[in-house]
C-alpha cells in the first residue's frame, strides 16, 4: 500500500519554508526511500499559490532521483480525502511525481474499484 508521510508544519512563509523542508525534512525523506519506501505520497497542509513552485520542483525531483519508486504529494488537512487520493494512488501506477491539491468540501464520491 501506499506509504504516506506527513510533512509539516511548514512557515506560511514560502521561502522560509522551503528551506526548512530542504534543511530538516528533505533528509528524512530521502532515507525512507532509500529504505524501499514505493510509492510514497507526501503530505502537506494547505498554502497559498506562493508554496506550489518549491514543492513541486521538491516532488518532481524525489521522483526522478528514485525513480523507478512513485514519489507523489497531496495538499490536505481532510483525512477522508487523504485515504481517497492514497488509495486512489495505489491504483494508479503510471502516476509520479505530481502534486494532488485535494478538496473534500462538497466533492462527489471517489470512484474506484473497491476490494
Amino acid at each position: 500500500m501506499n506509504e504516506l508521510l506527513f510533512v509539516g508544519p511548514l512557515s506560511e512563509d514560502a521561502l522560509e519554508a522551503a528551506a526548512d523542508f530542504h534543511a530538516r525534512l528533505l533528509p528524512g525523506i530521502e532515507a525512507t526511500l532509500y529504505g524501499g519506501a514505493d510509492p510514497l505520497t507526501l503530505v502537506f497542509l494547505p498554502a497559498d499559490h506562493e508554496h506550489r513552485g518549491w514543492r513541486l520542483a521538491a516532488v518532481q525531483g524525489l521522483a526522478r532521483r528514485f525513480a523507478p519508486s512513485r514519489v507523489n504529494a497531496v495538499e490536505s488537512d481532510e483525512r477522508k480525502a487523504i485515504m481517497a487520493a492514497q488509495r486512489w494512488l495505489d491504483g494508479a501506477s503510471g502516476v509520479t511525481g505530481q502534486i494532488l491539491p485535494l478538496n473534500g468540501n462538497g466533492a462527489g464520491s471517489v470512484l474506484y474499484q473497491s476490494e
